[in-house]
This record gives structure tokens, sequence and C-alpha cells, in this order.
């Protein structure tokens, strides 16, 4: 990247909302600004706003002029619109274009345009055209600009703008992570739970005979103790799974017993068979 044009980048990076009239004072040090300003928009880096520079009849519009004036599909400004323009030799301007305001002059060119009856050039405005980053150039400054040489090129404004544009950018990065939920926010789905048994009984060899509590130390948080019960028995319904009442409590702590699901009738629902 040349010198103005990083220069003309960084000033952008100073403007509200990365946006300016290109005939601001900030640009006016800039050498060759409106070739650095198209060249920079060829590479899409930044964008300009436009306007219609030269109309010109095309054959479909010519023909229109040669059918009955109350069967055409045009009202009578645009009729007078293309009219001028089908006089002239070639292609003219819009300013050339009389007895229509200026500022009904450009959308109904544009609507002319759109339905094929003239052919446009646009070209930036020439007068209060502004100019601004797209988001490509935003991406470029951001994540792909190395900055090259040993003489200085920018002056301590414009590097202040870039500091400020990269805060900016790291703070944007930051408020986004922080509304990414976190594991422990993830909930599972019951498909998923049943996947976590299976990987749990193949880990504590329990062969198919997996005690819940193991279970509820995997997924607690994310899940509360009643929305695992409910997920078990979701699996159950489906003939997923099975669910085992606990007979021998010898082998197992009060803690571990407790995370069984406790039963009206008889000893709680211990372990977790895999259909």
């Amino acid at each position: 990247m040349q010198t103005d044009e990083l220069k003309f980048l960084l000033k952008l990076l100073g403007c509200q909302n990365y946006r300016s009239l290109l005939s601001a004072a900030s640009f006016k040090s800039i050498k060759g600004k409106e070739k650095i300003c198209q060249g920079l928009s060829d590479r899409f880096l930044v964008d300009y706003s436009r306007e219609i520079a030269f109309v010109q009849i095309l054959p479909p519009g010519s023909a229109l002029l040669k059918l009955d004036a109350s069967q055409l599909p045009i009202s009578a400004t645009e009729l007078k619109v293309l009219e001028k323009i089908s006089k002239a030799a070639g292609k003219i301007k819009p300013s050339e274009i009389a007895k229509v305001k200026a500022s009904d002059r450009e959308t109904i060119l544009s609507s002319l345009a759109d339905r094929g009856l003239i052919a446009v050039e646009i070209q930036r405005k020439r007068q209060n055209a502004e100019v601004w980053l797209t988001p490509r150039g935003l991406e470029y400054l951001r994540d792909e600009y190395t900055a090259k040489g040993t003489n200085p090129a920018i002056s301590l404004d414009m590097l202040t703008n870039y500091l400020r544009f990269l805060r900016k950018s790291l703070r944007a990065q930051s408020d986004v992570l922080q509304t990414v939920p976190t594991i422990t926010e993830l909930k599972p789905s019951d498909e998923e739970i049943l996947q976590i048994v299976r990987n749990l009984d193949r880990e504590a060899g329990t062969e198919n005979y997996l005690p819940i509590f193991h279970l509820r130390q995997k997924l607690q948080p994310p899940l509360s103790r009643e929305e695992l019960d409910q997920a078990l028995y979701r699996l159950q319904r489906h003939d997923q799974i099975e669910l085992s009442s606990l007979v021998d409590p010898t082998p197992y702590t009060p803690e571990q017993i407790d995370a069984g699901i406790a039963q009206d009738v008889g000893g709680p629902l211990f372990f977790i068979v895999v259909n």
C-alpha cells in the first residue's frame, strides 16, 4: 500500500462513523486524493457517493417514443425527459435536461434506466461527495495491514486514529465473547445425555449398569437435579434406556445413594441401562 493511500485510510478512521466529505479540510494535505479514492474503491476498501454523469437513449426507448402517446407506460414528465435524451446525438449530461427539477431528475433517470429505456453512466459526485470505509476496509486495517519501511510516513494524530480503532474493535470482540454461553451454561439434548451415559459406562467399566451419581456429577451444572430426572424419564418413555432400583446399598455411600431418583414405594431408581 502506498503512503498516501495509508494516510487516506487513517484520516477516515478519525472521522465520525469512518465517513467524511472528500472536500473536508483533513484531506487537503493529500495530493491526488480523487485518484487515491478511486484506487481504494477499486480494491473495495472505501466507497463514495455517486451520481448519474451521462445518459443516452437505447433502442427500446426510441421505439417507445413512436407509440401512441395515450398508451405509453410512462408519466408525462418521464416522456419529456426521454424525448430530450432522444434528440441528442450521443450521451448527454443530466444538467442539459431542462424543465425538470434537479431533485426529481435523478429519480426519473434511474426509473428509465431500470426499464431499459436509457443507458446511464455513474461517476463519483462532483459536489459534496462523501467517502467512507467499507467493511472490507475496516477488516483490512484490523486484520491484514502490515507496516513496512523505516521512514516516518504518518503523524501521531493518524497513529492515534489507528489505535482508537483497534481498541474499539477489541472491546467489540470482548463484548461478543461475553455474550457467548460457556460450556457449563449449554444444556445437552436428550440424545447428548444418552451418549454421555454410554461414555461414562465405558470409562467406569460398569457394563451397561451405570449408577446415576456418575451422570449427576458430570451434568451438574448445567442441569439441575429435576431437569436431569425429567430427561431420564423421557429417555425411558422412548425405550432408549431402563432405570433400575438399588437392591443392595452396601457398596455405595449415602451421598451416592441419595443421587438416585427417589420413589414413593421401594428403593430409589439407581442404575441406567441403555437399550
